[in-house]
This record gives structure tokens, C-alpha cells and sequence, in this order.
């Protein structure tokens, strides 16, 4: 059976996708307030979707209850204008319980992220998928990465399960996602929801797109919305000269800073959002926040960009 009409309840119009971080005072807590802040203002600058409490959320270091308040305070923030996709994870019974928690704090969807530390075979992993994807209600995209990856026979299975309505790739590997495509396309009639799930998507979109995958994550757009905004639009219209003005000006150059630390895909965003104004906190362990330098050449890089988008007007 399909999952058509879970993925149209789900609708996710055009644009970028935003994985707002989750906000922490000085004494470490969640910041509930501030947490509302930065989803409502990417709400408003544009984002599709709200993908709550994942991965630049830092889902791996909260609570049960903080992420259930969370997820509330999301679905508070973005007010009906966007849909809210919640994290979900680890083992098959604590993943079940965040996707209830979620799903009691008013989230549309879920974005089920591999399970913790056991490498799988295909059979269980499909087990694990449907177990999640039968515990409540809300359509469930299957997010493939570290040790979770599927062969296209497993994709076909989850795309016949119910509530299982996409899946997001962080693992890059385009032949296998082209046989994916292929094969799900061929096996299960209906739509089947695909995302470019890599870190700084934007420097790989245009590859993805080639596959039919037009929907993306953008870390970027968490402080620099406007950069990600005029990166889906020129790449929406076919702006060929927009497009590479900021993969070389500003995406290559982040993705190179990126690089430079371990856990940088999350510390250097949240670094990011507390440059443009907004007091999000630190990071939690095991991460650790970004050198004063790497800092220091993230604030310049922005700066950059902004340029750049005054030079395309």
C-alpha cells in the first residue's frame, strides 16, 4: 500500500527547508523563549518546513522532556503557516516514544534518524522503520546516513509501508541514489518524497537535482536566510551565474571551514546564528564550540555573502 495521501498532508511547498538549532541559556537549560525567537523569525523570512529538534537541533543531547517542550514550542512559533517536522531516534522503543511525544506535541511529521550504535542488517532495519512508522499517526521520512544505509529492495519496502512517505540522503552516494529512485519509481505507484540530507546541501543541490530531487535541508538558512533564499531562487529559474557567484563566494568557503572541526556541521551554525544577533547558547557535549578563529573567519565569510547577494541586485 502507498503512502500518497499521508504525503500530501504533509505538504511542503517550495523552498528551503529549515533545521532551526535548539536555543540553551547560560546555565545550560533549553531556552524556550529563544527557542520561539529563532524558529518564528525563520518562519518568517521564508523556510518551507520546520525540521525540529534533528540533527542541527541537537536531538542526540536532550531529554524526552525537553524535546517534547521543544517540538510544543516549535509548533507554537510556526503557527500553522509551515508544517513541523519532529526528530525522532535511537533504539526501535525510544524512537516509538519520541515519535509519540512528538506527535502529542502537535508535529506534523517525523524524520526518523538512524539507530544508535548497532550496525543492522536490511531485514531489521525495515523492522525498526515499520515499527516507528505504525506507533502513531504522522507520516515518517527515513533519514539514510552512517549506519543506515539501504539497498534500493529495502527503499521499495519502506515506500510500500504506510506512513512511510520519504527518504532523505546524508550518505551522498549518487548511483546508489539514482537506483533508489529508479526502483521505487518502477515497483510502488504514488509519490515518494526524496531530500538532499547532506550537510550544506546547497554545494551539492545541483547534482541532486539531476536525480529529480528538488528538496533540501539548509543549515545555512538558520543564520543567513537570505543567502539560502537567493541560492533556491536562482537555482529554481535556471540563474546559472547566481548559482555559482555563491558556491564559489560563500558555499565552498564554509564547507572548507566546516571541515576544519569535528561536529562543525552543527557548532559552526549555532556559532553562526549567535553572530546575526540571536543569544542561542552553546553547544552541548560531546560537541564543543568552534576555535575564535574559525569564528572569526565565519563572521568574515558572511559578511561575504551578503556582499555578494548586493552585487547580484
Amino acid at each position: 500500500m502507498t503512502s500518497a495521501p499521508l504525503a500530501a498532508r504533509l505538504d511542503i511547498p517550495s523552498g528551503p527547508l529549515f533545521f532551526p538549532v535548539t536555543a540553551y541559556g547560560p546555565d545550560g537549560s533549553v531556552d524556550l523563549d529563544t527557542y520561539r525567537t529563532h524558529v518564528r523569525r525563520g518562519v518568517e523570512a521564508g523556510a518551507a518546513a520546520v525540521f525540529a529538534c534533528c540533527g542541527t537541533g541537537e536531538f542526540h543531547a536532550l531529554t524526552p522532556e525537553e524535546f517534547e517542550v521543544c517540538v510544543r514550542a516549535a509548533v507554537e512559533a510556526a503557527d500553522g503557516r509551515v508544517p513541523v517536522v519532529a526528530g525522532t531516534g535511537y533504539g526501535t522503543a525510544l524512537a516509538v516514544r519520541y515519535a509519540r511525544l512528538a506527535e502529542a506535541a502537535g508535529a506534523d511529521g517525523l524524520l526518523a534518524m538512524p539507530p544508535y550504535l548497532v550496525v543492522a542488517g536490511q531485514e531489521g532495519l525495515l523492522r525498526h522503520y515499520r515499527e516507528v512508522a505504525a506507533a502513531t499517526a504522522l507520516p515518517v521520512i527515513v533519514y539514510q546516513r552512517d549506519n543506515a544505509v539501504f539497498t534500493p529492495e529495502t527503499v521499495v519496502g519502506l515506500a510500500r509501508t504506510d506512513g512511510i512517505i520519504g527518504l532523505k540522503d546524508g550518505l551522498g552516494d549518487l548511483d546508489l541514489m539514482q537506483r533508489v529512485v529508479s526502483a521505487v519509481r518502477t515497483e510502488v505507484p504514488g509519490d515518494f518524497l526524496y531530500f538532499n540530507g547532506l550537510p550544506t546541501a546547497e554545494q551539492t543541490q545541483l547534482a541532486y537535482r539531476a536525480l529529480g530531487v528538488t528538496l533540501y535541508s539548509s543549515a545555512v538558512f538558520c543564520f543567513a536566510p537570505e543567502l539560502a533564499l537567493a541560492f533556491h531562487q536562482a537555482l529554481r529559474t535556471g540563474d546559472d551565474a547566481t548559482v555559482e557567484k555563491l558556491l564559489d563566494g560563500f558555499y565552498r568557503p564554509f564547507v572548507e571551514l566546516r571541515a576544519q572541526g569535528r561536529g562543525y556541521a552543527v557548532a559552526l551554525v549555532k556559532a553562526g546564528v549567535r553572530l546575526r544577533g540571536l543569544d542561542v547558547g552553546q553547544v552541548r557535549p560531546p560537541l564543543h564550540e568552534p576555535a575564535g578563529d574559525h569564528v572569526k573567519q565565519l563572521a568574515e565569510l558572511i559578511e561575504r555573502g551578503y556582499a555578494l547577494l548586493e552585487e547580484a541586485k
